[in-house]
């Protein structure tokens, strides 16, 4: 498969969504923040930015980061990194140390290590449910073995 073919797996991110997002918090409730999503091709089509934003009740940003998202070829394998703009630090997701990029027919999950919240990793996994729809999850864990759910994203495409 091609560079740019592996990078199709990721198409569904371009585009504008809308995002409901839902942080679990200590006691166990879920608390919704509103959110947006927004993804293009770059680079003549050889990469993938996407842009998060997450916003308070008062429209506050909580968060502001950019994906980008690049198939290496010759090594058979992603590169995808997560600047959070509001620190100025760079993440490595799915480094091929902690399993890489996994595909699972409409499901594509990667593990990272957390620099921003109190655990150390982070399993991010998206499903496609349709051309209009994907979901984000995410599940912490401080071994790698056991995962519980923290927070998930509804992104509906904006018409």
């Amino acid at each position: 498969m091609s560079a740019r073919a592996e990078l199709e797996r990721f198409a569904f991110l371009v585009g504008r969504y809308r995002c409901e997002a839902k942080l679990k918090l200590p006691t166990g409730d879920w608390q919704t923040f509103g959110a947006t999503w927004e993804g293009r091709w770059i680079l003549n089509g050889h990469a993938i930015a996407d842009e998060y934003m997450m916003f308070g009740a008062e429209g506050d940003l909580l968060v502001l980061g950019l994906n980008i998202r690049a198939y290496d070829d010759a090594n058979k394998r992603w590169n995808i990194k997560w600047l959070d703009a509001l620190s100025g630090r760079w993440t490595d997701l799915g480094p091929e140390e902690l399993g890489g990029v996994q595909f699972d027919g409409l499901s594509v999950s990667y593990v990272f290590r957390e620099p921003m919240v109190g655990h150390a990793l982070t399993r991010a996994t998206y499903t496609v449910v349709s051309e209009k729809h994907f979901t984000w999850k995410g599940e912490s864990s401080e071994d790698g073995t056991a995962w519980t759910e923290f927070m998930v994203l509804e992104c509906d495409r904006e018409e």
